[in-house]
């Protein structure tokens, strides 16, 4: 009788060890899923967030250095001193760039997103009730440059008054160009201050108008 009730408390130990291997087991696998859920939905959320920024940036990065490729295929007098100023934008860029965590020294051309054949003449362009809407399809992104608000372009000469609205929130910008860029229009920091979105780099819906 000894014998039976000592194999008895054995074969219960035993189950009471299984039992709680699974138990623990079990909470540990629910423990792992409940903690690493969050992680990808936080990621995903932060990848959105942040992209929008990243393009923007690389979208200016890349116009700067399209513009430094173009003075140095087809060099004047005044090439080397631009090719200086748009070198420290491009530095600019980059310090921007790895602050907001995006890859440094990544490059896009976004600005020519949307356009045509016609694009070399700044699209079809059609009157709109304040001037002649141009550049259709555009982007518009920052140059990264300093001073009193105003643009550059690679279609319109200097003296050009340009009128930029965000169609994202309605703001307007009337500027006049004063330099030579890889796109139809950028707008130095100042100029972009007055119609941007917070914490963006890019305006996707943009409505362009000639009005002198």
């Amino acid at each position: 009788m000894s014998r039976r009730r000592t194999l008895g408390t054995k074969k219960k130990l035993a189950l009471l060890v299984s039992a709680a291997a699974v138990a623990g087991g079990g909470a540990f696998v629910l423990a792992s899923t409940s903690n690493a859920a969050p992680g990808p939905r936080n990621a995903r959320t932060l990848s959105a967030a942040d992209s929008a920024v990243c393009q923007g940036l690389a979208t200016a990065l890349g116009n700067n250095e399209k513009f430094i490729e173009g003075q140095k295929a087809a060099p004047d007098a005044q090439s080397a001193a631009r090719i200086a100023n748009r070198q420290a934008v491009v530095e600019q860029i980059e310090v921007q760039q790895k602050a907001a965590g995006c890859t440094v020294g990544e490059s896009a051309q976004g600005s020519r997103a949307g356009q045509g054949s016609a694009g070399q003449q700044g699209g079809t362009a059609r009157q709109t009730g304040g001037g002649q809407q141009v550049c259709q399809g555009s982007t518009v992104t920052l140059s990264g440059e300093g001073g009193a608000p105003a643009a550059s372009s690679d279609r319109f000469p200097a003296g050009t008054t340009l009128r930029v609205t965000n169609l994202d929130n309605d703001k307007s910008t009337t500027v006049k160009v004063t330099s030579v860029s890889g796109s139809c229009v950028l707008l130095d920091n100042a100029a972009f201050e007055q119609v941007r979105e917070p914490g963006k780099f890019l305006i996707r819906h943009a409505l362009i108008e000639k009005v002198g």
